[in-house]
């Protein structure tokens, strides 16, 4: 989809509804009555029959228009329709969850996040106290049963369980990892091509955005956008896996990148990008998949900059080349699968120094290629 297609996609997109409220007010001043008037009360009738009782009450009198100059004070109306939360709120409920690693909020329909937020800084990145062979996919406790995402609607999908908030970026901690694998983290993505390769390299780009700037925030969610049908329409078309159905597949995914440049009130350069969820070959350009961050804003229904002056703003990829650095999945399992340097005799000591020195190495050459 191009960034026009999706500017008109997402300029159409809009929120609609509201609620109105109104409050009872007595109608005029209280007079006294005298002995000889009469009092008239409304008494309901029962009508009761074999199958069911039915109470019926006399017809009521229309609400007084505000606009009646004849006749003062405020509307009463005759229903209450606020009334309905005795019974519970209906929503809709987010489930903002807040860890170690990562917070989110909840989009109980399709049974994924409506959004992540991940921090990492060249620090938390250094740090390798987490290992992923030790964390497991699991269910998300937090969310109710009968809107939770399940381990078995993934099973035989096609689709992989796909990290908003990278395990990768969480390695400081085992807790911070295992954050990442609730299930209310995942997205059902599309493997090889694209989870497994070109996401995978976008994320290796916002990790490598530490080697210029001390903080980078990211916020990574799902789209489910229209596609032109043959007759011309825009339709919303989407699979949805689980035996029930159970969890939407996004059409669509977008990461917001606020690069920071560390002092108070300064600068944060922006990146929006969208991606198709679908095998993207990783010769395509990332700068292809940049678009405004009010465009994601329109086609997500999400606000992402509201309190950021737009003189604190500047374009992330004028600024630094958005490009993405082709390694291949099997070569990133080797290294994934190779136990830590501290665990192989050498001290702790020896093992932070070895990554600090990889660490400047590999910053040294990202910015040659930048």
């Amino acid at each position: 989809m191009s960034k026009f297609t999706l500017a008109i996609v997402a300029g159409a997109s809009a929120a609609v509804g509201a609620a109105t409220t109104a409050a009872i007010y007595g109608m005029g001043g209280s007079r006294r009555q005298t002995p000889n008037e009469a009092t008239t009360i409304t008494t309901p009738t029962t009508i009761t029959t074999p199958s069911a009782t039915r109470t019926s009450v006399e017809r009521p009198v229309p609400g007084i228009r505000h606009d009646d100059p004849n006749i003062p004070g405020p509307i009463i109306p005759p229903v209450d329709p606020a009334g309905i939360f005795q019974y519970g709120f209906p929503g809709p409920v987010n489930d903002l969850r807040s860890a170690t690693s990562l917070t989110s909020a909840f989009d109980r329909a399709k049974r994924n996040p409506h959004w992540v937020a991940e921090h990492i800084t060249p620090a938390s990145l250094l740090l390798r106290n987490g290992d992923r062979r030790h964390s497991y996919f699991a269910e998300d406790p937090a969310i109710p049963e009968k809107f939770r995402a399940k381990l078995t609607d993934y099973a035989r999908s096609g689709y992989d369980r796909g990290h908003q908030v990278p395990a990768a970026d969480a390695k400081w901690s085992q807790e911070a990892m295992d954050s990442t694998f609730w299930l209310s983290n995942m997205c059902p993505q599309v493997g090889d091509g694209f989870n497994r390769d070109y996401w995978a390299h976008f994320e290796d780009f916002c990790r490598r955005l530490t080697s210029f700037y001390p903080s980078v925030r990211i916020v990574t969610g799902p789209l489910y956008l229209p596609k032109r049908d043959v007759d011309g329409k825009w339709r919303v078309s989407y699979e949805v896996i689980g035996h029930p159905p159970n969890v939407a597949v996004p059409t669509h995914f977008y990461k917001i990148i606020f690069a920071e440049d560390g002092k108070a009130g300064g600068n944060v350069s922006l990146g929006a990008f969208v991606l198709p969820n679908d095998v993207i070959h990783n010769d395509k350009p990332l700068k292809d998949f940049e678009v405004p961050v009010e465009a994601v804003e329109r086609a997500s229904g999400l606000e992402f900059v509201g309190l950021l002056p737009p003189a604190r703003r500047r374009r992330l990829c004028q600024e630094v080349n958005c490009s993405v650095i082709v390694r291949e999945y099997a070569e990133r399992q080797r290294a994934i699968m190779t136990p830590p340097p501290g665990q192989k005799g050498g001290s702790p000591g020896t093992a932070l120094a070895q990554r600090i020195v990889q660490a400047l190495v590999f910053s040294a050459i990202w910015r040659h290629l930048m």
